[in-house]
């Protein structure tokens, strides 16, 4: 996937967006930043030293005009304000213009605080885009024969009591609904889950490591919204070690709340389950 980050003078918020994006390493994405009015000046000394404070060295890069041949590039465009989308949208197709953050105000000229300020909105907003899987191509799809052997190396992987390919064949032959995510053709995570009447308990959800805070798991747990909202579901409800606040967290974000605990619920190492639910209310759009 190509992103291109676009400001004003691409001196300031595009490179620092675009070098930020870049060190998170994401796979198969090429990133780039331009400028509407850039006239090849080196990059603002505040945005460097903001930069390097995270580690990440942009002191080396100049501003780059936009040029059509960049709009063709980009699969994805990432404008900086609402006036620049304005702009775009006369030359490039505007389903493929997006505004960062809902807009990322402008430090030009200012103190260094201020550059910070505006490093950290650009590091926010990129952050919760991956989480969302926006920087990447994944397909979710019903799970097939073929994937049951990446799926028990995955289970290998994450759990201390993992299933095998027989325990996974077994499942889905008894009525458990399996997801997968795909992503050029290589199976990056998976998701489980059981429906009894309008009840849907949830079984593992499991991403690949390498593959880890890129949208993959809240993929899988928005398909499993998406069938709960098929079948009319009343709640999704799984369980998650106390310890793993990563998981938590994204539950939380996507509506779940604790209901419970299950006391030693986790061996090797044992370990309390929290119990957390996502209730659906009648009418609710629960594909978001």
């Amino acid at each position: 996937m190509n992103i291109l980050f676009v400001c004003t003078g691409n001196t300031c918020r595009s490179p620092m967006a675009e070098a930020y994006l870049k060190s998170k390493d994401l796979p198969n994405l090429e990133v780039k930043s331009r400028g509407i009015s850039a006239d090849g000046s080196a990059i603002s000394k505040n945005a460097a030293a903001v930069m390097a404070e995270i580690g990440i060295d942009i002191s080396g890069m100049v501003s780059e005009q936009l040029e059509l041949c960049d709009l063709a590039w980009a699969d994805k465009i990432l404008c900086m304000s609402a006036s620049h989308g304005t702009v775009l949208k006369m030359y490039a197709d505007s389903s493929k213009i997006f505004i960062l953050g809902g807009g990322i105000s402008d430090p030009y000229g200012q103190n260094e605080e201020i550059y910070r300020l505006c490093r950290d909105e650009i590091i926010k907003a990129i952050d919760s885009l991956a989480e969302e899987g926006f920087f990447s191509e994944i397909e979710i799809m019903s799970i097939k024969r073929e994937h049951l052997k990446p799926i028990a190396e995955l289970e290998s992987i994450c759990f201390s009591e993992p299933w095998s390919e027989e325990s996974i064949s077994d499942a889905y032959k008894n009525g458990t609904k399996f997801f997968v995510a795909e992503k050029n053709g290589c199976v990056t995570g998976y998701a489980g889950i059981n429906c009894i009447l309008d009840e849907g308990y949830i079984t593992n959800i499991a991403v690949f490591p390498q593959y880890r805070k890129s949208g993959i798991g809240t993929a899988l747990i928005k398909r499993i919204f998406s069938l709960a909202k098929d079948t009319g579901l009343s709640f999704v409800s799984l369980e998650v070690r106390q310890s793993n606040l990563e998981a938590i967290s994204l539950y939380k974000k996507l509506g779940f709340k604790q209901e419970g605990t299950r006391r030693s619920f986790y061996r090797n190492p044992t370990e309390d389950a929290l119990i957390m639910t996502k209730r659906f209310e009648e009418n609710e759009n629960i594909s978001n």
